[in-house]
């Protein structure tokens, strides 16, 4: 059962780092489909935005009547900057950057979309074109050869993704920003996108789902386990016990005497061998049948064994009506006393057995072999010498005990 605990145990704790494992990787998933969702989101805002600037350059900038609320772009130095069509309309220039930032600062836009974007730059000419800690590390970033980036950030207390991606010089920019050293090609600023994203991710589900696998799997690898050890035991039974009687067939024994003999020897200790043989048990079995003849054997397997009384005492049946008792650090004096109490036990079981017509009770003859543990003996040796003295009671008359002799 301890080495079913151990087994069960591992098995288990192999299970608990698959389903852990199973765990991290499903959230890292989703975290990565979650942050590849919001970048594809804030790039398709971004690249609208681009498109936009794109349009108004190709167009060499566009005109728009002069407001309140848009005024004449003070950085912008062209001659046509301002056109006066009539006393009542006049027109200003508005170029991508300025066209940019007054989209941004609609304010009616950002709060029904739910989004903001900037346009910024190391080296803006507008003030109010200055990076954020967030954008100038992102500009940096732009100088050494980073495309674009990403993350989650927290603000006003709320969850939002922030991407930022740079805007290169190109020859209808240098309009503008020639005067500032920039060349084409050149990294002129970028534009970042903020965007409100709840954090939905269902983590609680998540855990709760794995930790319902894994209680799963766990009872399941229990009962495997409980059916597994069950057949295990069954077949290592059949194969190391005697079915018909209920104790250990020949194949154990052949096992457990090397086992005693090398003990022996190692230990300097005594081993005696026991053989028994049921006498006239052909024709017990000729005159009562078979059926009865399995009781009989049953009946005194059990009564060999049961009359051993240490855990280190070993009996087995050797084969058809034979029987053997091993018994570790035994002398021959007391291997001797405990055949007689087998033999006795035996007889006092009563079993009928008539012969010739004479009423009588079925009986054993024994034969005792002692190795002292000082000699190298083999177990053949001494199982032909147990049974050399079993046969010497079956010729001196039957159920006795006789010890070998050379």
């Amino acid at each position: 059962m301890t080495e079913f605990k151990k087994k069960i145990t591992i098995i288990s704790l192999l299970w608990i780092v698959l389903v852990s494992i199973s765990f991290i990787w499903n959230y890292t998933n989703a975290r990565k489909e979650h942050t590849d969702v919001a970048l594809q989101s804030s790039k398709s805002l971004f690249d609208l935005i681009v498109v936009t600037r794109e349009w108004n350059a190709r167009h060499g900038g566009v005109y728009v009547p002069i407001t309140s609320e848009t005024q004449p772009n003070p950085y912008l130095d062209t001659p046509l900057r301002d056109i006066q069509v009539n006393e009542q309309l006049t027109l200003t220039e508005v170029n991508p950057a300025f066209m940019t930032r007054q989209i941004s600062e609609i304010s009616e836009i950002s709060e029904k979309q739910g989004f903001s974007f900037h346009i910024t730059s190391l080296n803006p000419i507008r003030p109010q074109n200055k990076p954020r800690p967030i954008e100038k590390e992102a500009l940096n970033s732009f100088e050494k050869g980073e495309d674009e980036m990403g993350r989650f950030i927290k603000q006003n207390g709320k969850t939002a993704f922030f991407y930022m991606a740079p805007l290169k010089t190109k020859k209808a920019c240098l309009k503008c920003h020639a005067e500032q050293g920039y060349q084409e090609g050149d990294i002129r600023g970028g534009i970042s996108v903020t965007l409100p994203f709840r954090d939905s991710i269902p983590i609680t589900a998540m855990l709760l789902g794995h930790i319902g696998i894994g209680l799963a799997g766990m009872l399941g690898i229990f009962v495997a386990g409980r059916r597994l050890n069950t057949a295990y035991d069954t077949i290592r039974r059949q194969a190391t016990y005697c079915e018909l009687t209920g104790i250990p067939n020949r194949r154990s024994f052949s096992e457990r005497i090397i086992v005693e003999l090398n003990r022996s020897q190692r230990d300097q200790e005594p081993l005696s061998l026991i053989m028994c043989d049921i006498d006239n048990f052909k024709s017990y079995n000729d005159h009562y049948g078979h059926d009865q003849g399995d009781k009989c054997l049953r009946k005194v397997a059990q009564q060999i064994q049961n009359t051993l009384k240490r855990p280190s005492d070993f009996c087995a049946r050797f084969g058809g009506e034979e029987f053997v008792v091993l018994l570790p650090g035994t002398s021959l004096e007391n291997a001797m006393h405990i055949a007689e109490e087998i033999r006795k036990n035996v007889e006092e079981l009563a079993i009928s057995h008539e012969i010739l017509g004479t009423s009588e009770v079925v009986t054993i003859s024994l034969g005792v072999a002692t190795c002292e543990g000082d000699e190298a003996f083999s177990r053949e040796t001494l199982i032909y010498q147990a049974d050399t003295a079993m046969y010497q009671s079956k010729k001196n008359g039957r159920n006795r005990v006789s010890f070998f002799k050379e």
